[in-house]
């Protein structure tokens, strides 16, 4: 399966190089992520707890960082084993260029499965892989850019724009990326 998206990410290029090597920020981006531990240099073993279908289970596994041009791209690979469910391995080349006032990730994403999980049909394999990739970059541009300006007035209570069409357009926008 392969996938490639682009999302521009409200921070400037060095701010997001920085995030996509920190550990913490990648164990937080992972969906279903429960434990990450060593180094950019050695790999990273991690354990990430997922359903794909009517199939759960536990992989563990190894995620790396190779292929790194300092501040431009890296490539982020992992393979884990989930026992009887099967494996899942795959990687994405992530790219960052100067956009405005930003930065533009561009990431290609190419992911393979095999034992059981694999015998659930393609179709359901390759949405799995979509909304994992859509997940980590989503939640990797909320971790980078932090609470989003109606966010934050909302929590400061402002009961007005909650029931205007100025938060449900916001929030649209939020939602599609705009």
């Amino acid at each position: 399966m392969k996938l490639t998206d682009t999302r521009e990410i409200a921070a400037p290029p060095a701010l997001v190089w920085s995030a996509i090597l920190d550990p913490e920020v990648l164990k937080e981006c992972i969906p279903g992520c429960q434990s990450m531990t060593g180094s950019i240099a050695e790999g990273y073993e991690a354990t990430v707890k997922q359903k794909v279908g009517p199939v759960s289970a536990t992989f563990t596994g190894v995620v790396t960082l190779s292929d790194i041009v300092e501040g431009k791209s890296v490539k982020i690979s992992g393979e884990g084993k989930g026992g009887v469910a099967g494996f899942a391995k795959g990687g994405a080349v992530v790219t960052l260029e100067p956009s405005g006032a930003g930065t533009r990730l561009t990431y290609d994403v190419d992911a393979n499965v095999g034992g059981k999980i694999a015998q659930l049909g393609s179709r359901i394999i390759d949405s799995f892989a979509k909304k994992m990739a859509d997940d980590f970059f989503a939640r990797f541009q909320a971790a980078v850019e932090g609470p989003a300006e109606a966010d934050t007035a909302q929590a400061a209570g402002d009961e007005t724009v909650a029931d205007s069409p100025e938060k449900k357009k916001g929030w649209f926008k939020r939602l599609i990326g705009g």
